[in-house]
């Protein structure tokens, strides 16, 4: 089946990873699928002088590439970005390095080398890319949940605390909380003193503590 770019062409793929079997290995899975493929590429350097030589639709490239193997296929692929599609492979989840490449808009992906055994998916999510998609592994989907609920502000607070913040956020006052769980004007007054003091909601002439500890808690939800 030929796989085919916006105007009825093949879809033209290069290929960057200094992996020589993993790259002729990609490429022949590609090819055989329909793509074709528009050149390969070692390093960093060598990706972006093909790129401009051949223009492909799409860029498949290793987060790390000599010569130091830190990030030069992800540098490359902020350079070329706005040129072609591109999914970027890497061996390990690396979120910061993730984020800040998918955060760059569509036709943009994250795959974890170890997915690339199942070649269906593996095709599946190129396709995908190519037509507009942004695709993310599952493992760093599970790493930024994860990273979140370590981050989450809400964490400090007790069950109380957290339903009277969630009573704030519905609008009530002081006295409305009171009245919703059976206690003194007083004791709610206690529960939220703690509530802005855990979340670190200093005094401010320009910001009220009570919208701020609100937010807080709707971005936490």
């Amino acid at each position: 089946m030929m796989r085919m770019a916006a105007d009825d062409r093949a879809l033209r793929v290069v290929l960057a990873d200094d992996d020589v079997l993993l790259r002729e290995g990609l490429a022949s899975l590609l090819e055989r699928q329909g793509f074709e493929i528009a050149g390969q590429a070692g390093d960093a350097s060598e990706l972006l002088a093909l790129v401009r030589k051949v223009e492909p639709d799409f860029v498949i490239v290793d987060i790390r590439m000599p010569p130091t193997h830190a990030t030069e296929g992800l540098d490359a692929a902020a350079v070329i970005r706005q040129e072609a599609g591109i999914l970027v492979l890497s061996a390990h989840v690396e979120v910061e390095d993730a984020m800040e490449l998918l955060a760059s808009g569509e036709r943009i992906g994250y795959l974890l080398k170890s997915r690339v055994t199942d070649m269906h998916e593996f095709i599946e999510t190129v396709e995908s890319i190519a037509a507009g998609a942004s695709i993310v592994d599952p493992s760093l989907v599970q790493e930024l949940v994860t990273a979140r609920r370590r981050n989450d502000p809400l964490d400090a607070l007790t069950p109380r605390e957290r339903e009277v913040l969630g009573l704030m956020a519905e609008g009530c006052s002081n006295a409305g909380i009171g009245r919703r769980l059976t206690v003194t004007d007083g004791t709610v007054e206690k529960h939220v003193n703690s509530i802005l003091s855990k979340l670190q909601l200093p005094e401010s002439p320009d910001d009220h503590r009570r919208v701020l500890a609100v937010i807080a808690f709707l971005e936490a939800r």
